[in-house]
């Protein structure tokens, strides 16, 4: 058994080889479809997160920490049950330090261009959402093209009186998006978040970057009120995220990703630049791809008749089998007007 499971995991880890040398952070594990049933494990840099989903491998559990010793000698590994024993999934999961310390836990990964700080036992999101990996690359290269980003354009870009490209980055987590296009080359990259401690954890992601803090970027608050309040500013953005969570409350309101998301991708139309982009994303099960990116499609097309999408898509290859269970699936797609 403990062989076969080294194995599985060498073999799974194989797979992910073409991104190697983008990022030392990706899953290497997807449950089922690498064989490892109700069981990811995520890798940053030196430090790996296993998550339970399903108690089909949870008796294996020392075996499987046993394996991952062997290949990968990890600085630290992190077990999570997210799943209760009655089959409800767990957002305040136990967690359990396996390999190494509770300090051990808190590193730093590399992500293309771009180095951000994670923390394994902070809640169960370590600080860096691996499935958006692809479309972060892509928000730099964006941007890039776009300024034509050498030194003497991103300093020109700075200057008050040439305000340049902005950016702007909706329930923006640890504002990892922001730093992309920061590096980029946008002059300007305005992140809104409910959570004052996330946006810190964002700020502190921009001082590993080398990145000083521009007047606007940070806005803790409702996305919605965020919008709004830039709408009646005349406020405009040259590439817009919303990647938002399925459910959220702020001040009494209740966001639902299903009620309330169309509504917002037509009101963040009215602030995107023509020539500019637009992604959205959710991690919502019950969406479907194509009607999801129709969806959005018409949305912003209400403002810009002739937007067009220029991809729809899932999570990147590290998620092998993505869509075929809950807790691996996402609809995300980009318009450009």
């Amino acid at each position: 058994m403990a062989f076969d499971l080294k194995n599985k995991l060498a073999i799974a880890h194989e797979k992910r080889a073409p991104l190697f040398d983008v990022t030392d952070a990706l899953r290497i594990v997807n449950g089922a479809a690498d064989g490892f049933p109700g069981l990811t494990i995520d890798k940053f840099g030196d430090r790996y997160q296993m998550q339970f989903f399903g108690p089909e491998l949870l008796t294996s559990k020392t075996e499987i920490v046993e394996a991952l010793a062997s290949l990968f000698n990890p600085v630290c590994v992190v077990s999570k049950e997210r799943l209760s024993s009655s089959g409800k999934s767990l957002e305040n999961a136990p967690m359990d330090v396996v390999i190494g310390t509770r300090e051990d836990a808190v590193g730093t990964v590399r992500e293309g261009n771009a180095n951000f700080h994670v923390d394994l036992l902070d809640t169960i999101n370590p600080g860096l959402f691996l499935d958006m990996r692809h479309v972060r690359l892509e928000v730099e290269e964006r941007f890039r093209e776009m300024s034509g980003a050498s030194p003497a354009n991103l300093e020109a870009s700075a200057h008050p009186e040439n305000p340049g490209l902005r950016f702007l980055n909706l329930f923006s987590y640890t504002c990892s998006f922001s730093v992309h296009a920061r590096l980029g080359g946008a002059a300007v990259a305005t992140n809104a978040d409910i959570s004052g401690k996330i946006l810190d954890k964002g700020r502190e992601n921009y001082a590993l970057n080398g990145l000083d803090l521009r007047p606007g970027e940070f806005f803790r608050g409702n996305a919605i009120e965020y919008v709004h309040w830039a709408q009646k500013k005349g406020l405009r953005f040259d590439g817009i995220v919303l990647d938002p969570p399925s459910f959220a409350r702020f001040k009494g309101f209740n966001f639902n990703v299903r009620e309330h998301l169309m509504p917002l991708v037509a009101d963040c139309a009215t602030i995107l630049n023509p020539g500019g982009f637009f992604m959205v994303s959710s991690n919502y099960s019950e969406f479907n791809l194509s009607a999801f990116a129709r969806d959005v499609l018409a949305a912003v097309s209400s403002v810009h008749p002739n937007a067009k999408t220029s991809w729809k898509k899932s999570q990147d290859v590290d998620f092998v089998g993505s869509g075929s269970t809950k807790d691996s699936c996402l609809v995300a797609t980009l318009v450009e007007v």
